[in-house]
């Protein structure tokens, strides 16, 4: 079964909005897809309740700073990046994808300094 399909079935202590998102981008971008599949096979077994712990689960990933509540993901070796914000509630964190791309696009978008306020989803 198609893991992120199988994420909707699964109860997850964080809860990812837009997961359409990851599905299309891996509709455009085929090799990407075994590696947000990963991705999101290792966010249905999290269990957050502060940011540092999203550091715990994803080693590679970058918080980033100026109060943003956002979370840079380095997927498939470094090939992709995604930026997500985050919101912890009572019982469950949200996580909002933002923004998708290649490590070179991500570039572009930091060298523009958009990276605290990119939205395109």
């Amino acid at each position: 079964m198609n893991l992120l399909k199988l994420s909707c079935y699964i109860y997850m202590r964080v809860h990812l909005i837009k997961k359409q998102t990851i599905e299309d981008y891996c509709q455009e971008q085929p090799r990407s897809k075994s590696s947000f599949e990963h991705w999101v096979s290792i966010l249905q077994l999290s269990d957050w309740s502060i940011p540092a712990d999203i550091m715990k689960t994803y080693a590679s990933a970058d918080l980033l700073g100026n109060g943003s509540n956002r979370v840079v993901f380095n997927i498939g070796g470094n090939h992709y990046r995604m930026i997500c914000k985050y919101a912890f509630g009572a019982k469950m964190i949200h996580l909002f994808v933002c923004w998708i791309g290649t490590h070179a696009e991500y570039d572009k978008v930091c060298a523009k300094n958009e990276q605290y306020s990119i939205n395109y989803y």
